[in-house]
């Protein structure tokens, strides 16, 4: 794995009003590396989300992202520079099919030289949806089916699938599995795996200890507003044990010292 880094962000910061919710973030995420952001509710893992994705505009702080900086004015902003978002409330449309969420916003058209009058392409859209299924592993039985008559597990993996679909270059997911089913979360996780094998970068918040030694290189611990810990967990002996004395305050790692 190389040092070109996808993203960066430089100091970092979100106050409301008198409400610190992040300070000082500094983050590096290289080409094709999956890491994981942990910590307690209220530590600022969310907040930092928002700002990378446009969902709020920081209080200060740079976001140099796949080699330039950059300043969404809103989530869409960040998804057509190549930032793909799996939110906890999933923003899918209940009476619609797989290939129309797919494909919300940013449908394909046919015949455009008619302006306005152009028509929808829904075979290629149809196309396009089955090679992102197939490419993430993804197994829904119709794909004409309303997405209001699916279950938990494969409304996310739909939400995912969106992700993969557009070749993005860094995918963010935020707690992917928290109301998931146990074969259910196996196929998130899978999609994952696909993600990495395919070299392709990952930010995946999760509170799920489990989860994160399986599928992550790294993870990077915040605490009351500040990142405390950047743990190389695939190269160093550190355990979920030592994960939680980060989480909690009961450690510090030397140079985030701030976080104390």
């Amino acid at each position: 794995m190389g040092d070109q880094f996808i993203l960066e962000t430089r100091d970092l910061t979100k106050h409301y009003g008198g409400v610190h919710a992040l300070e000082g973030a500094n983050f590096q995420l290289r080409a094709g590396e999956h890491v994981a952001i942990m910590g307690d509710n209220g530590a600022g893992k969310s907040t930092f989300v928002r700002q990378i994705t446009g969902v709020e505009q920081r209080t200060r702080g740079d976001i140099i992202f796949d080699g330039k900086p950059v300043h969404f004015s809103g989530p869409l902003d960040a998804r057509e520079e190549g930032i793909e978002t799996v939110f906890q409330t999933l923003a899918l449309a209940d009476d619609l099919d797989v290939p129309d969420n797919l494909f919300l916003g940013r449908e394909i058209t046919k015949w455009n030289f008619l302006g306005p009058f152009r028509l929808l392409d829904y075979r290629a859209m149809r196309e396009a949806t089955i090679e992102g299924l197939e490419r993430t592993a993804v197994k829904i039985p119709n794909i004409r089916n309303a997405i209001r008559n699916m279950s938990g597990g494969q409304r996310q993996c739909v939400a995912i699938a969106r992700t993969a679909t557009f070749h993005s270059k860094l995918t963010i997911m935020d707690e992917p599995t928290a109301a998931l089913g146990v074969q259910e979360t196996a196929q998130v996780e899978n999609i994952v795996r696909t993600l990495k094998e395919a070299g392709e970068p990952l930010i995946l918040v999760s509170h799920n200890m489990r989860q994160v030694f399986d599928l992550v290189d790294r993870v990077v611990v915040f605490r009351r507003g500040r990142i405390c810990a950047n743990l190389d967990i695939k190269n160093e002996r550190i355990s979920g044990e030592d994960v939680v004395a980060y989480i909690t305050g009961a450690k510090t790692q030397e140079g985030y010292e701030d976080a104390a």
